[in-house]
Parts: structure tokens; sequence; C-alpha cells
């Protein structure tokens, strides 16, 4: 096989699998792990991979999907799942705190019908629709401040005063993009990345909501390293790499 031919292989397999590894690469092509480096080196020139430690990985990409009506009905069944999971950590007497996230417009729909008796605060306003409709069990707050329309919900100082008031059980929060090589978790806005940082320091247990595909994606500022959480809740596995890098952090992932 030509080098050329082994390369455009290398980056099918990337863009199927989000990331593969030297050692299995150099299995497969039966070449030196030495030459699969230098292919990766190359290949990474020419934009069509990063490389990391042991193998590389998929180019991060800016969706710009900076209006959360942009976002609320792509990828429902993932949120779905990460909702279900998020619901197995709250327990009756719980205060929760629901952040800017269209997976967390999932967990509220299922807090709804669940019969958990508890408290939750939220910034964001189709989250206080939803519970406009909610049982007796479940008391609501809601946060007000400075209305952001392209974030569908409250953020800011005066936002961000009163959560600091406030000490919540859990947190569940949105991302944009997280990268485990640069310990990084990231928003599109200042202000809500702000709040969203004030929203962790208030929670004993802060939880990313996170689709595996934002492992590749980013946001345009960095609200929190991904040591600053509790765990992270995903649909799936990640890719082993990334898998064993979050082991670094020592938190947990559902």
């Amino acid at each position: 096989m030509f080098a050329e031919e082994r390369q455009n292989q290398i980056v099918a397999l990337v863009n199927k699998n989000g990331s593969v590894r030297v050692k299995e690469l150099s299995e497969r092509f039966e070449v030196t792990e030495d030459s699969i480096r230098k292919d990766l080196t190359l290949l990474e020139k020419k934009g069509l991979l990063r490389k990391t430690y042991g193998g590389a990985m998929k180019v991060r990409v800016n969706v710009h999907d900076l209006n959360v009506s942009q976002r609320k009905d792509k990828n429902i069944e993932a949120k779905q799942k990460i909702a279900e999971k998020a619901l197995e950590l709250i327990k009756d007497g719980d205060m929760i705190f629901l952040d800017i996230s269209t997976a967390n417009l999932e967990l509220a729909r299922l807090l709804i019908k669940s019969p958990l008796n508890i408290t939750v605060v939220t910034n964001m306003v189709d989250i206080m629709l939803e519970f406009m409709a909610a049982p007796a069990s479940i008391r609501f707050i809601f946060m007000g401040g400075f209305f952001n329309r392209g974030r569908d919900g409250f953020v800011g100082s005066f936002t961000d005063r009163r959560i600091s008031e406030f000490r919540f059980d859990i947190a569940f929060m949105g991302t944009v993009g997280v990268d485990v090589f640069d310990n990084s978790v990231s928003t599109y806005m200042v202000e809500d990345g702000i709040t969203k940082s004030r929203i962790i320091e208030a929670s004993k247990a802060s939880y990313m909501m996170l689709e595996t595909r934002k492992f590749n994606t980013d946001g345009t500022y960095k609200y929190a390293g991904i040591d600053h959480f509790s765990g992270a809740i995903m649909e799936s596995n990640p890719p082993a790499d990334i898998e064993e890098k979050l082991k670094e952090y020592n938190i947990e992932w559902l």
C-alpha cells in the first residue's frame, strides 16, 4: 500500500471513529509506529486531524450555534439519554440547579413526571415554562436578571448575586465544547460563562450534560476546567483516548 493511500484511510478512520491510536494503526497497516507518527504529522499539517498523545483525533470545530433556538431540535435522542442518566442522581429533598442547556430541558420534562419531592432552580426560560405544569411536590425558583434572548435565559451580575446566596446539592451544566487535552469547558458568551462559573461555585456537586460529539467542538469562552466538575453525563462512552484522558481528572462519568 502506498503512503498516500494509507493516509487517506487514516483520515477516514478518524472521521468515522473520532480518534485513532498509533499502535492500532501500526498493526492494521503493518508498518512501524514511527511511520504512523510521520503520517499523522503530515495529516495534521494539512488540517485533516489533530495529533494527540499516542494517536490522533478529529479536528475540533466551532459550529457557532449561538442561539438556544438553533439547538433545541437537534440530537434529541442523545439529550434524552443524558437526561435519563441525570435523573438517577437526584434524590428526595435535593435542591438542584438546571443551567441553560437543551439537555436540561429534557431533564425538566422527566422531573415533572417523576414522584420526586425536590426544589428546582433555573435561569432558563424554556425550563421555567415547563415547570408551570409541575406537580406540587416540586418547588420551583426562577433566577431573574439580564435577559439574553440568544441564550433563552438570564445571566449577568444581578443573576450571579442571587445564585451566590444559594447552596445547591447538584447543578447540571450545559456545555458547548470540552477539550480533554486542554482541560477546558467552554460556552459562547462571556456573561453566560461567568454565570455558569457562579453556579458551580454554589453547588456541592456539578455535572456536565455532555453529548460526546462536544469533545470535538469548541465555544469561544472557557468557563471552567474539567477538574472543576464532579462528573460528566454522556449518552454513550467516549472514544478510548478521550476516556483515558478523562481518568486523569478524577471525575465520575455516566
